[in-house]
């Protein structure tokens, strides 16, 4: 498992987001205090507070440069 940062400040970019990881066979958790949400789940992301980073588990084997690629633009 690797985690790392994001911010998603604005509609588009959740959005965006939620389209990047659905390319992926991953399972990406998004976690914000003691709330743990699919990244996946457009919904979930929104009951967030989006307001301040939020940590985002990747749940691979591998080192998920490929992954850390396409989320590069929303890391913090």
């Amino acid at each position: 498992m690797k985690t790392v940062q994001i911010s998603l400040n604005s509609i588009d970019k959740v959005k965006s987001f939620v389209n990047d990881v659905t390319k992926f066979d991953y399972d990406f958790d998004l976690v914000s205090g003691r709330y743990v949400i699919d990244a996946k789940s457009i919904m979930g992301i929104f009951s967030l507070d989006l307001s301040k980073p939020i940590d985002l588990n990747i749940h691979t084997e591998g080192n998920a440069d490929d992954v850390m690629a396409v989320l590069s633009q929303y890391t913090v």
